[in-house]
């Protein structure tokens, strides 16, 4: 017999993340019949719209059916009701990272509008005390040289070693995630182990299968995969560019095969984001963008953009060069080492969770 223990103030948080009349919800099953990724077994979201009208965070939290659902907006268009079921799974994807973020605190600071400006100062202060301990806090001499201002020594070793800590305690975050997912599936074998499973899984989400199967906004799947590989490749581009600062091959020419890559990955970005952006500007009435979301496209395409202008600047011998350089590395931060407590972080989580799926069978 499942007890039934409500949580009113979880209700509250989740209908004010998803802005979803709950109370209209009439049961009447449309959302589950109309999706064309639910199980046939106990399929979503109907059951999910009862536990969320009542308030049943525990049946919430750790439910992996919440994460197969890729928000197309196939229920929400044909809720009699208009009670955007798909809205209400995506508020909570939001709700789960950050319930099992941690330090949890960083989540909610990265959740609510009112904490941006403390979501700001604190990279903005970090990275001054970095290059005042590497004694170079103040704007070089002579043409663009960005070493000059932020050393690569300092600013390799202090970057990976503060994103190193946020994703080490991201695994501590997804073990939980994981332990509360197995409440789901008791009888639950990871073929290999969790990792193995999880490149199994992958595949999924390498080539974006499900996105197709959506019939209202199909054409999310192309606006996603640009962004998902443009943003792949940009890592690429990175990692490659500490192997060249660490061998003395920085910076790149203009015309080096990794910088062409870059500069082809920004595009890809750009063009992504922007129909991500475009859609859902002028797609409201099918799927509602909360502050979360826009956190993530605004933060990613100025990452982009400001990397694309300090290569101007740096080629052009710009005098805003280092300031440019400055605003870039604020915006590193914001998607790299705050991507644990951010949608961003959904992606970790999707994965987590399809793979559990996949290795209990529910497809």
């Amino acid at each position: 017999m499942l007890e039934i223990n409500p949580d009113i103030q979880f209700k509250k948080e989740l209908i004010k993340t998803s802005q979803a009349p709950l109370s209209k919800c009439m049961q009447c099953g449309t959302c589950s019949v109309v999706c064309s990724l639910a199980p046939d077994d106990k399929p979503f979201p109907r059951k999910e719209m009862i536990w969320a009208a009542w308030g049943i965070r525990d049946q919430l939290m750790g439910n992996a059916d919440i994460w197969l659902c890729h928000q197309c907006g196939d229920c929400s268009t044909y809720c009699p009701r208009g009670v955007k079921p798909a809205d209400v799974l995506s508020a909570l994807r939001q709700m789960s990272y950050r319930y099992y973020a941690r330090p949890s605190c960083i989540a909610r600071m990265m959740s609510e509008v009112k904490w941006l400006p403390l979501a700001l100062i604190f990279p903005v202060v970090i990275i001054a005390v970095i290059l005042a301990l590497a004694g170079t806090l103040k704007i070089p001499d002579g043409s663009v040289n960005y070493s000059k201002f932020f050393p690569h020594a300092w600013l390799n070793s202090s970057f990976t070693l503060i994103t190193l800590i946020s994703y080490g305690l991201a695994v501590y975050s997804l073990k939980n995630f994981i332990k509360d997912l197995r409440r789901q599936f008791p009888d639950l074998k990871f073929k290999g182990g969790i990792l193995l499973q999880m490149l199994r899984s992958s595949r999924t989400i390498a080539i974006h299968t499900k996105f197709g199967s959506c019939s209202v906004n199909r054409f999310r799947k192309w606006a996603h995969l640009l962004v998902f590989y443009g943003f792949n490749l940009l890592l690429l581009v990175t990692v490659y560019a500490i192997y060249a600062a660490l061998t003395h091959r920085y910076p790149l020419g203009f015309f080096n095969p990794f910088k062409i890559l870059g500069n082809l990955a920004a595009f890809m970005l750009v063009i992504g984001l922007g129909m991500m952006i475009v859609k859902r500007l002028v797609g409201r009435k099918t799927v509602n963008s909360n502050y979360s979301d826009w956190l993530l496209l605004i933060s990613l395409l100025l990452l982009t953009l400001s990397g694309v202008v300090i290569e101007w600047a740096r080629f052009g011998n710009w005098g805003s060069a280092y300031h440019l350089y400055f605003f870039h590395l604020v915006c590193v931060w914001f998607v790299i080492i705050y991507l644990p407590y951010t949608k961003f972080g959904h992606t970790f989580y999707r994965l987590v969770a399809i793979s559990v799926a996949d290795a209990a069978g529910r497809k």
